[in-house]
């Protein structure tokens, strides 16, 4: 049986950190114990005005496929998941292609479910490799948030960031993805989302990301616990085999009531959220990269990866390290 393994990893954030005094010193009315208290973020990072999503995902791109020990041209999927991409097209993941240098014997597309992109992209990729039809995929989130926040929105521009990470999955004997679930509720996208589009030319409705905190937070809690528990059960193992949870960095209360649910310690639990705020769909791969780099994840390891975004959408993979 052909499983998908993840070989390597790859992250990267642009510039330097920008704390929540910096965001008051720009004029936000805010203050660092309002944020801090409320989410757990103290700084994020910010790409400079002009940069492309792509840019950020290359730099990902290029470290994970080191970190793989294989070269560009191995690769024969991309998958790119953000809500942020450079153009309305070309997709992003074939702009990734070619400043990989990839040629033709590469498929490449973008994946568009918010935060939860990254699971969602990290899934679609695990189907093709175990239908033999590809061998090594590379799966990015990636986002330039910065692009659609509205600076005098308190209640939204200080959750976010902007950031990438990536990882080779690669076709192997040994398990590895054992277990991916997704889900979606479309009825509830007016509670996070961005309400404008282009039309003729013309930026028709409102261009900046718009949430109802409340309702987010009580749905989040909710169904990530859930999905959790519902990757566990499709790969028939107990919970309580779980080394480590790297959730979605969206609001510190939201990972330690997800951990509280499902009974773990929040020493098993990756947080990136305090220094990287809320990267959308590249938080989880952020977060995996830092915890891999840093040792706590190790050979042997076995994690859940989830995450929670617009639409609404969600998705939980169970993942033997």
């Amino acid at each position: 049986m052909i499983h998908a393994r993840i070989v390597g990893t790859g992250s990267h954030l642009p510039g330097d950190p920008v704390t929540n005094d910096d965001l008051v010193r720009r004029g936000i009315d805010t203050s660092d114990e309002w944020i801090t208290t409320r989410t757990g973020i103290r700084a994020r990072h910010f790409a400079e005005p002009g940069s492309r999503t792509s840019e950020l995902a290359l730099i990902a791109a290029r470290q994970a496929i080191e970190a793989a020990d294989c070269a560009a041209d191995d690769i024969d999927l991309i998958i790119v998941a953000t809500s942020t991409p450079d153009f309305i097209f070309p997709s992003t993941a074939t702009l990734v292609q070619a400043g990989l240098g990839i040629k033709n014997n590469c498929a490449a597309f973008d994946v568009q479910a918010v935060c939860s992109g990254f699971v969602y992209a990290l899934a679609t990729a695990e189907k093709f490799i175990r239908s033999g039809s590809h061998r090594r995929a590379l799966v990015i989130g990636t986002e330039v948030f910065s692009n659609i926040l509205d600076w005098a929105d308190r209640s939204t521009c200080v959750l976010f960031g902007d950031g990438a990470g990536a990882v080779v999955l690669e076709a192997t004997d040994e398990p590895g993805v054992r277990a991916v679930a997704l889900h979606a509720d479309g009825r509830l996208h007016p509670e996070l989302w961005v309400p404008g589009n282009v039309v003729g030319g013309q930026v028709k409705g409102d261009p900046f990301l718009r949430m109802n905190g409340q309702t987010v937070f009580k749905f989040a809690v909710r169904v990530l616990d859930e999905v959790a528990q519902e990757v566990a059960a499709l790969a028939n193992v107990p919970q309580d085999s779980i080394d480590w949870l790297v959730p979605h960095q969206a609001n510190i209360r939201i990972i330690q009531s997800t951990a509280k649910r499902l009974g773990l310690s929040m020493e098993k639990v990756v947080t990136t959220v305090d220094i990287h705020g809320n990267t959308s769909a590249a938080s989880i791969p952020l977060a995996l990269d830092c915890a891999i780099r840093d040792g706590r994840i190790r050979p042997g390891h076995r994690i859940v990866v989830e995450g929670i975004g617009g639409g609404f959408t969600w998705g939980a993979a169970l993942i033997d390290f």
